[in-house]
């Protein structure tokens, strides 16, 4: 029986079934163990989740855009990044990788536009800043927390819908990221299927070992029982 017929019925049920911890035991058990970006990449605030497929964007620093030997790219403000901005999809996750974490790489006009193409969130490896803002416009936001040191000078967009490596995780185009207060995992795009059907046969069976647990069974029988803890 298909659970889902298009991502957005996929998308709703996660948000409603599913955590990232579930998700990632999943993907150990099918030998996908890289697949969690670096803990420092948190929500800003602690009820965000966000799910969608990967728009990954790469960042590079850039130490004297004013230089006489600055190519055009590196000469323009923000590299491609309001290009890349400008090419979200709904329920699209903004992901950038690939710049020294000294500066923010995403903002409050930033998010409203972002809001506005009916993306599903952000994910920096980095920072993010104007936080007051983006809480009130209760946009996912994922990043390394707040600082304000603004990217113009110091950092360009090389290209966007590229593969990108976030730690130890490869992110491509189409990828589905998983989000919540635990950290954000990648899903390869071959795999969704069968990772989330499996994430969530087990979210429902961890409930029943719970309510047996409640109702007085120890750990070892609940394993032995239900293989699941």
């Amino acid at each position: 029986m298909t659970l889902w017929q298009s991502d957005r019925e996929l998308f709703a049920l996660a948000r409603q079934e599913l955590f990232t911890a579930v998700v990632g035991d999943i993907m150990d058990q099918l030998n996908l163990q890289q697949q969690f970006l670096p803990p420092e990449i948190r929500p800003l605030h602690p009820d965000m989740v966000l799910i969608g497929r990967a728009m990954p964007v790469l960042e590079a620093d850039v130490f004297d855009s004013r230089a006489s030997h600055a190519t055009p790219l590196t000469g323009k403000p923000f590299g491609m990044m309001l290009e890349a901005l400008d090419d979200l999809k709904p329920d699209e996750v903004y992901i950038c990788s690939g710049a020294s974490p000294c500066y923010a790489l995403w903002g409050e006009l930033m998010s409203v536009r972002a809001q506005k193409l009916g993306a599903a969130g952000v994910v920096v490896n980095g920072y993010s800043r104007d936080t007051r803002a983006i809480l009130q416009l209760a946009f996912p936001v994922f990043s390394f927390g707040a600082y304000a040191q603004d990217q113009a000078p110091r950092g360009k967009v090389l290209d966007f819908r590229v593969p990108v490596r976030v730690g130890q995780a490869l992110v491509r185009p189409g990828d589905v990221l998983f989000g919540d207060v635990d950290g954000v995992c990648v899903v390869p795009q071959e795999a969704v299927r069968d990772v989330f059907e499996k994430a969530l046969e087990k979210a429902r069976g961890e409930k029943q070992v719970r309510a047996a647990i409640e109702n007085g069974m120890s750990a070892v029988e609940a394993f032995a029982r239900y293989n699941i803890m």
